[in-house]
């Protein structure tokens, strides 16, 4: 039986949003390595498909208002637990789908721990996904104001999680995907997608330009470590 969250952990080449799931779990998988001991809350939580990046934590709590994965139910904009309580918080692709994303972070920052951090992902450029709802897209400087508006932070550093190139990979391999799918050749589709993902990821290897958010970039996901 397959774990839950592995095509998360460990995407395939040929899924369409690889250049996305790929660099979010390299990057998360490195937070998690000094987490001994530590008390985790996963906002958002799904089937918890990170946890086992944070095997080595004291307590991991999933929260969620639906998912029966979860060990708590609660909605993202009013947690249920005390102020500064958790060592570590995660958000992960959660802020495009809330109603209120400055309440939200402002949630997030009550319940961490003065020295603990917020690890948090969501959408720069991406299709819409209604989950049940898609609300919003950022900029690397949207969310740094979002952030520092939301909580006296000691720091909030937001970074892209692939370029321009994976960016443009990614919404020309959706449309591959939804074709393939419709014409009954998913097999096919993969195989294009592969050759896209490759492609970009060779591309962006040669270029720091095209991996970073300057004017007329393109950004599928950012990635956000906020320290209290």
């Amino acid at each position: 039986m397959t774990e839950p969250g592995a095509d998360k952990r460990k995407p395939h080449k040929s899924y369409y949003n690889w250049s996305l799931r790929a660099p979010l779990a390299r990057w998360l998988e490195r937070e998690g390595e000094n987490v001994a001991g530590l008390r985790i809350l996963d906002v958002g939580a799904g089937d918890k498909p990170y946890a086992p990046y944070f095997g080595r934590a004291g307590e991991y709590v999933g929260v969620d208002p639906v998912n029966p994965h979860a060990d708590v139910r609660a909605t993202a904009e009013q947690l249920p637990f005390d102020d500064q309580s958790f060592d570590v918080v995660l958000c992960i692709q959660v802020l495009e789908h809330v109603d209120d994303p400055a309440r939200v972070v402002r949630e997030l920052y009550r319940v961490v721990k003065p020295g603990g951090r917020v690890l948090a992902a969501t959408h720069g450029t991406y299709p819409y996904h209604p989950d049940p709802a898609d609300h919003w897209r950022w900029t690397h400087t949207g969310l740094g104001r979002l952030f520092e508006a939301s909580g006296d932070w000691q720091s909030v550093r937001v970074e892209p999680g692939a370029g321009t190139a994976s960016a443009f990979g990614l919404l020309l391999a959706f449309y591959v995907d939804q074709v393939a799918q419709r014409a009954h050749a998913v097999w096919a589709g993969r195989l294009v997608n592969y050759a896209i993902n490759a492609l970009t990821e060779a591309v962006e290897r040669r270029s720091q330009t095209l991996r970073e958010p300057v004017p007329g970039s393109l950004t599928t996901n950012f990635h956000i470590v906020a320290v209290r």
